[in-house]
């Protein structure tokens, strides 16, 4: 059985409000995937801060689409990723879409995908970065989508890390931290020694 993914809201009540608003324009407020992207949205949307999705506007129109077909669709700023990683973006997100699962909407997967690929170059942990209340929001949301990945963390390693590590294998490369693992308070505890 699916559990219902019923997010907590967030203590910021800006968020919050952002949160419900995005909720009430949903075509099915009480849907686990739906509730997922209001959350997602909405940790960027309070601040201004579409553009940190990385969607490309078609992909936008079209997420709103399937899950928010009475709200106005915002103007989404440009993604603007620096040069140095692009390709990390590019390899996330094709890493995440080859295990994406056959029982989810495959343009939702893609969505995902890039929300993560982008949130992964921010300096925290991946679960504040994307806006969702822990650990466990994370877990939900990568078995829901994308199950064969979550299946090989058997160190139980951080997730951020363990993508950035599975990207990396994916390449022919070392592991090592995504982009914005260095910015984040317990980059020493998971990269011991590393710069």
């Amino acid at each position: 059985m699916r559990r219902k993914f019923d997010p907590a809201m967030p203590d910021d009540p800006l968020m919050t409000d952002c949160m419900r608003a995005w909720l009430r324009e949903a075509t099915e407020p009480g849907d686990a995937d739906t509730r997922l992207f209001a959350k997602l949205i909405a940790a960027r949307d309070a601040r201004n801060e579409l553009a940190l999705l990385g969607l490309q506007a078609d992909a936008w129109r079209a997420l709103l689409a399937r899950h928010f077909v009475r709200a106005r669709i915002p103007a989404l700023p440009l993604p603007v990723v620096p040069s140095e990683h692009a390709n990390f973006v590019h390899a996330l997100h094709t890493l995440l879409v080859a295990n994406a699962s056959s029982t989810v909407h495959p343009d939702d997967a893609h969505c995902l995908a890039t929300i993560i690929a982008h949130a992964c170059l921010r300096p925290d942990h991946l679960w504040r970065d994307l806006g969702l209340a822990g650990r466990d929001d994370v877990t939900w949301m990568l078995t829901r989508y994308f199950p064969t990945l979550v299946e090989r963390n058997v160190d139980n390693l951080r997730w951020k890390k363990f993508l950035a590590a599975q990207c990396a294998i994916s390449l022919g490369r070392k592991p090592g931290p995504a982009p914005g693992c260095p910015g984040c308070e317990d980059y020493g505890y998971c990269f011991p020694g590393q710069p």
